[in-house]
């Protein structure tokens, strides 16, 4: 059962924005190659009992120091936190330290695991609970190989994830008022937003505007004939137009929220596609619209 599910983290929009080369390009494609580990794990979670109690993405906090568990596992005699990478390529272990192929040192994951497991353990003291924790760094991509692993150490590599699913499901066990009560406890105290958030530094003229296709994040999108579709000429996915101007507003607030939005803001945010007539019609059904004049703008 899934009490926190994975939600698309709000800078994805960004992307498919940034046009040439963004001072912080590496930085966000190490962000989304995270985030597709995470998603291909909770993939492979959904074969797994409803009897487990799942929390994905928790960001919580310890007496000020602010942490994260990729995937938290609730079961009525234990927890399973999983911090999930998703490495590509050869790495090896020497002398306790991690390195790439090429000899370039990485930080440790199972220190980040063991500092996740430390501080919420002493959360679920404060919470009065006293329950063992299971740690494992998962290792989610399949092209993923480790050389001179100590035995002993606290991971799970691609080859033996189909065993964790089995492992899994012969452990469930039917979760108690308190094993629920514990989910819903650290779902509610999950953290929003952290000071340690980093995104870029980005202004309107960096960002490409237009709407992009929701499935391929294609900006080929072109009006259909009957003036409320729209179609990309890329994969072909076809979106209602009000739908689209919609969800390419929910985007422009996040990235501006400070801006008003206005009739004119969105034409031309959403790459003059259609006409402002348009544009005017999707806000009133969807805002109010405050002032007059130069004044108007548009709010929930």
């Amino acid at each position: 059962m899934i009490i926190k599910p994975l939600h698309e983290p709000e800078w994805l929009c960004l992307i498919p924005r940034f046009q040439g080369e963004h001072a912080e390009k590496q930085h966000f494609e190490n962000l989304v190659k995270g985030y597709e580990g995470e998603l291909k794990f909770a993939g492979l979670l959904e074969g797994i009992s409803d009897n487990w109690l799942i929390l994905y993405d928790l960001r919580l906090e310890y007496r000020r120091t602010i942490f994260q568990i990729d995937a938290l596992l609730i079961s009525p005699k234990s927890l399973h936190l999983f911090e999930v990478k998703n490495f590509e390529s050869d790495f090896y272990i020497d002398s306790g330290k991690w390195f790439t192929i090429n000899g370039k040192e990485i930080r440790d994951p199972v220190l980040q695991l063991n500092r996740c497991e430390f501080l919420l353990r002493q959360l679920l003291h404060e919470y009065g609970f006293n329950i063992p924790i299971k740690s494992n760094v998962v290792f989610i991509n399949p092209t993923f190989t480790l050389y001179q692993a100590p035995l002993d150490l606290p991971i799970i590599l691609p080859t033996q994830l189909d065993r964790l699913v089995q492992q899994l499901n012969l452990s469930a066990k039917k979760p108690g008022i308190r094993d629920i009560n514990l989910a819903e406890k650290l779902a509610g105290a999950h953290l929003i937003r952290s000071p340690y958030d980093h995104l870029p530094e980005y202004n309107d003229s960096e960002l490409k505007k237009g709407i992009y296709c929701a499935a391929c994040s294609s900006f080929s999108i072109s009006l259909k004939s009957d003036q409320i579709t729209i179609i990309c000429r890329k994969c072909g996915k076809e979106e209602a137009a009000d739908s689209a101007v919609i969800r390419t507003l929910k985007e422009f607030q996040l990235l501006f929220p400070e801006e008003k939005v206005t009739t004119n803001r969105v034409y031309y945010w959403c790459g003059e596609i259609f006409s402002k007539k348009t544009i005017r019609r999707v806000l009133g059904r969807n805002f109010v619209l405050k002032g007059r004049g130069r004044f108007a703008h548009y709010v929930l």
